[in-house]
């Protein structure tokens, strides 16, 4: 499946985060700038890089009026173990039948040591303020995850 289109509004979505509350895209409109990024599982050595790298740039990206939400297919409870061990201070939101990955293309096939599977592509998504989708990064590297976002939403004027 294809990524939504940049200029196009961010698929809409409603997911529970780390405590069963529901968080929806559309209660951010008009109000903050979000990042939306898709991580294949918590707890596991580079999706806990690529958090801890959020969480530890939290303070600039609040100056940019923006929030981040991880979305993967663990189930809420190990959402909130995985909030609790590494100390994050942005929600993670739960999508296990991945339907919200399928809409915005961040799920398909993966190659890992010879084995093909279906699971999340690691990407993130830049929505602006007017609920439109302002950029797609698809080349993660989990190391620099939150440079890179930082510095794509001063480019983008965010």
């Amino acid at each position: 499946m294809a990524f939504p289109k940049v200029g196009n509004l961010a698929p809409a979505f409603s997911l529970l985060d780390q405590d069963g509350k529901k968080v929806s895209l559309k209660d951010f409109r008009d109000k903050k700038n979000i990042i939306l990024y898709f991580y294949p599982k918590a707890m596991t050595p580079g999706c806990t890089t690529q958090a801890c790298g959020l969480r530890d740039s939290q303070t600039a990206l609040k100056k940019l009026d923006t929030l981040v939400f991880g979305v993967s297919p663990d189930p809420v409870p190990r959402l909130g173990r995985f909030i609790e061990k590494q100390e994050l201070n942005f929600s993670l939101l739960s999508d296990e039948d991945h339907a919200i990955a399928d809409k915005y293309g961040s799920w398909g096939l993966k190659k890992f040591m010879g084995r093909e599977f279906m699971g999340i592509l690691r990407t993130t998504f830049i929505v602006g303020k007017d609920g439109r989708l302002k950029h797609v990064m698809d080349k993660v590297k989990t190391k620099t995850h939150h440079d890179d976002v930082l510095a794509l939403i001063k480019e983008l004027g965010l």
